[in-house]
Parts: C-alpha cells; structure tokens; sequence
C-alpha cells in the first residue's frame, strides 16, 4: 500500500495504521485504518485522487462505536485470502440463483409458511423476473457519492476512514476481505460481482460498510413502480433481510421506498 502520491499531491492521511487479518500467514495488510473518526472533506480528496493513488477510501461503521477494537476492522475479522475474484461471477446468474434458493416453499421456516414467503416476493413468487435495465445517469455518480458520504457521517459520527488497494468501490469489498454477508455466501466476491453490475446501470457507489452493513449512494435511482420493482427483487435476492426483517415487509413496499432513494442501505443477519 503506497501513500506516496497521496503525499505528493499534498494529502495528509490523519493517524492510522495497517490491518493485519487475524487469520492467514499474517503477509498481508489489505486495510489502512485511521485511528479516530474523519471528515467529509478528506473522504471527497481521497475518491478524487483516486486514480492516481490507486486507494480506494471507505467509510467505515463498527459493531460497537465504544467497542476498543473497532470490530470487524481494527481486530482484523477479515479474511481477503479466502475470497475469489469479482470477475469470475455474473451477476445474473448469481441474483437468479440466489432468488430461487430464497423463494423456495420446500425448506422448513419457523417464521412464515409457504403461502407468507410467496406473497413477500409477490407479484413474481417463486418466478424471477430477470435482471433489471439499467438507467441513464444523470447527476454525476461521484459528487453523489460526496453527498451521501456527509449524510452517512452525520448519522455516524464514529466512523472511520479505511483505505483499499483497489480499481473501484465493489472491488474493494473482497480486497479487504470483508465478511458481512458470510451466513449467505462466505466468498465476499459475488457481492462484489452484483455492486459492480449496479455501478455500472444505476451509478451506484460503494460509500459505507459496516459489520453486516453495506451503504451505497444512487447516483439513477427508480422513479416510476414498475422500474422499483424490478430493483427491488434484485435487493431480495442480494440481501433477503432488507425484506424479511426490514420495514417493508414485500417487495411492493419496499419497490415503492425505492422510489427515487439516492441511497441503497443492506443489513444481513
């Protein structure tokens, strides 16, 4: 991890220090942490220079905002070595994969029967729908970014700044060796193959993560019902909780949340 053109371009990184996961032969170091919460303004500098320091900056919530070690990031609950390559997933595939195993009556449920699990995916049920068209972006993806980063900070005042070496926010999700959604799917890279697909349909920026929490700005959100509910089933199949544990309890209300929602928030249990 190489801060020299952050130096030379003038950007002075608050104390920090490398990340070490706990588990591995200990040669890797995929995360640089700050030691204490950052603001807005130096998040904004890291993204623009971006390119040139090849350091992808995160926002970065804990378990505990109390909690000494800052978990998942500065205990190193990471695991980057046992994660795949984002590139070696499609992003269909997997939704639609996902969506059949989450949809299916056969499976014992203490919570909901088999009629309550098809009218949360209703209209579709257990049928997926396919993948969702893409929109024109018309407010810039990065200054949206920007703005959802000063949303996310106002609300979590704790956060701290973490740096990744990779080419775009998705990637830098399995670089890291994030572990959020390991009761689902413990390779982090077919997340990351889905936030790619979205970054490039909707504008979609990784800004926050957390320890089961992922938070992405929209820079081409839905805005009419039947486009949201399209997004909506691929929301379920990515992370089924955002429904079944959520405040919106199908997908048509949740489609209709989505509507024009320049932030997407996901919690797996």
């Amino acid at each position: 991890m190489n801060f020299d053109p952050l130096l030379r371009r003038g950007i002075s990184l608050p104390p920090g220090r490398k990340i070490t996961p706990s588990e591995g032969d200990g040669a890797l170091q995929p995360l640089w942490l700050s030691n204490s919460p950052v603001s807005a303004d130096l998040f904004a500098q890291l993204r623009t220079e971006h390119a040139a320091s090849g350091l992808w900056p995160l926002l970065l919530d804990s378990v505990d905002p109390n909690d000494v070690d800052f978990r998942p990031w500065g205990c190193g609950e990471l695991s980057p070595e046992r994660m795949s390559s984002p590139g070696a997933h499609d992003a269909e595939e997997l939704l639609a994969r996902w969506w059949k195993d989450y949809t299916a009556t056969d499976e014992e449920d203490d919570v909901l029967t088999a009629e309550e699990r098809l009218a949360v995916t209703a209209p579709f049920g257990q049928s997926w729908p396919g993948i969702a068209p893409g929109r024109a972006v018309g407010t810039d993806p990065d200054a949206m970014a920007e703005q959802y980063a000063r949303v996310f900070l106002a609300d979590r005042p704790h956060a701290r700044l973490g740096l990744v070496s990779a080419f775009r926010g998705a990637d830098a999700l399995t670089a890291v060796g994030w572990e959020g959604p390991v009761n689902y799917d413990n390779d982090t890279a077919t997340f990351s193959a889905v936030v790619r697909s979205w970054e490039d349909r909707f504008g979609a920026r990784v800004v926050g993560v957390g320890y089961s929490t992922l938070h992405l700005s929209v820079a081409a959100p839905p805005s009419a019902p039947e486009e949201a509910l399209a997004i909506a089933a691929e929301h379920f199949a990515f992370c089924p909780d955002n429904i079944w544990q959520g405040a919106h309890h199908d997908l048509i209300a949740y489609a209709e949340y989505l509507i024009d929602l320049n932030c997407w928030e996901f919690w797996w249990d």
